[in-house]
């Protein structure tokens, strides 16, 4: 019967499994230990320490054969330890940054009408994320940012890159309605805004999209015209960041939807999704 597997041990060597898991190294072999001889340990302790008495030399021998067997990892028990990560929710770092948002007084907003914060919705660990402006009235009633027409848009975006909303995450600049739905302040953005990049932390997209010249402004810290935005790539902190219209001033304009459709092509591109050939209706 096999040896139950030291639980200190256990734990030590899923740590090391998983840093090798990380770096992207999933196939291990185990190589059988040199068995401890006795008799040579015993000599070189006796050469070494000619005043050394017998019953001592014999303890240390016991102590390095307990060593020897307490390393050996049974076969049995490798890809025990290999499959021993704990399964960690991918949801939870965006709860712990909900939970300290709480209800959240710290700009006017909360006393200018808002019902509720939007914080934020999609798939914790996407590789592209959306942030438009702020909530609107319909993100305030449901508290789920573009649910109104500008989402359904939205939606239509995201499906004729051949994706499903549920894949995305998405988001805005600040997390309250402003009266009147007016652009957000500058001193609101700056007060909201490190919810969202703690939230962009956790998620780590691949690629963001700003929609619009308030997000993009916000996230670059560049004030310039859409003009300037569109069509190129911006380093995000490490993440590669495009430009787009926003939803609601493609529903002003929908001429600007083709335009709109080449900026989606290239986040396509760099995700390395199938470009169809319909764009977005």
């Amino acid at each position: 019967m096999a040896g139950v597997l030291d639980p200190q041990l256990k734990r030590a060597l899923a740590e090391r499994f998983r840093y090798y898991n990380e770096l992207g190294i999933y196939d291990f072999y185990r190589r059988e230990p040199a068995e401890a001889n006795p008799s040579t340990i015993e000599d070189a302790v006796i050469d070494d320490n000619p005043a050394i008495q017998p019953e001592q030399v014999e303890a240390m021998v016991q102590r390095s054969k307990a060593v020897v067997a307490t390393t050996v990892v049974p076969e049995e028990h490798l890809f025990e330890v290999a499959n021993s990560k704990p399964v960690i929710d991918p949801a939870q770092p965006l709860r712990v940054i909900r939970e300290d948002l709480g209800d959240c007084t710290r700009c006017r907003l909360h006393k200018q009408g808002r019902k509720q914060i939007v914080f934020g919705v999609g798939y914790p660990k996407a590789e592209l994320m959306f942030i438009g402006e702020a909530p609107g009235a319909d993100e305030d009633q449901q508290g789920e940012p573009f649910v109104g027409r500008a989402g359904q848009l939205l939606n239509n975006m995201i499906k004729a890159m051949g994706l499903r909303r549920e894949d995305i995450y998405i988001a805005n600049i600040i997390k309250c309605r402003p009266p009147g739905n007016r652009t957000p302040e500058r001193d609101e953005c700056e007060t909201c805004s490190p919810f969202l990049m703690r939230q962009i932390a956790a998620i780590k997209p691949k690629v963001i999209v700003a929609l619009g010249a308030v997000a993009a402004k916000t996230l670059l810290a560049i004030n310039a015209p859409m003009s300037e935005f569109r069509g190129r790539w911006f380093d995000f902190r490490g993440t590669k960041l495009a430009v787009t219209y926003h939803p609601a001033f493609l529903l002003r304009d929908p001429r600007q939807k083709k335009e709109a459709w080449k900026d989606l092509q290239m986040v396509m591109q760099e995700l390395g999704l199938a470009i169809p050939a319909n764009g977005v209706e």
